[in-house]
């Protein structure tokens, strides 16, 4: 009752303190940003968004998500297998060996950066959602209903003293 009177403008508000109001305002502006960063940094270290989605319902269910060969670890799969095919005394086939090994490392530095950057980066992050901002809207609820009680406890003695002043003037 007392919220929807506040809606209408028909009660007073208790106005909470300004610089804990500008708090709220950031805590909501982090949150905000955070999903943001979080969700843009996921697909950029896993384009794909059926593989991103596998391995959301993976992280979900606790179970370790299985190994992905990276774009250029599977590249350099193919320029070895042609170089063996070509013949790897050829000049061709040297070639496609010193590539295909050098897209093998960078492949591999692909893995260890996205494993690295999950770890270190979008843990803290999930953390911040799923722990932090979790009980911080808890917490945001709480006051808010308790606003909301003294408020109505305001209007009823409110009401009490006006009813007494009217009684006293009659």
């Amino acid at each position: 009752l007392q919220f929807t009177e506040e809606k209408l403008g028909q009660a007073e508000k208790t106005e909470l303190d300004a610089h804990f109001e500008n708090l709220l305002a950031r805590a909501d502006c982090t949150k905000n940003w955070t999903e943001k960063i979080l969700r843009q940094t996921e697909v950029l270290l896993q384009p794909n968004p059926s593989a991103r989605v596998e391995e959301f319902l993976y992280e979900k269910l606790d179970r370790k998500v299985p190994s992905r060969v990276t774009n250029g670890e599977l590249l350099a799969q193919y320029m070895t297998e042609a170089a063996n095919d070509f013949g790897p005394g050829t000049p061709y086939g040297k070639t496609l060996i010193k590539v295909g090994e050098t897209q093998r490392r960078l492949g591999a530095a692909e893995r260890e950066f996205i494993r690295s950057a999950s770890i270190n980066f979008l843990t803290p992050l999930r953390n911040f959602l799923e722990g932090d901002w979790r009980t911080i809207s808890k917490e945001r609820r709480i006051l808010q209903n308790r606003r909301l009680d003294l408020d109505a406890c305001k209007a009823r003695v409110k009401k009490a003293k006006a009813a007494e002043a009217k009684a006293a003037v009659t």
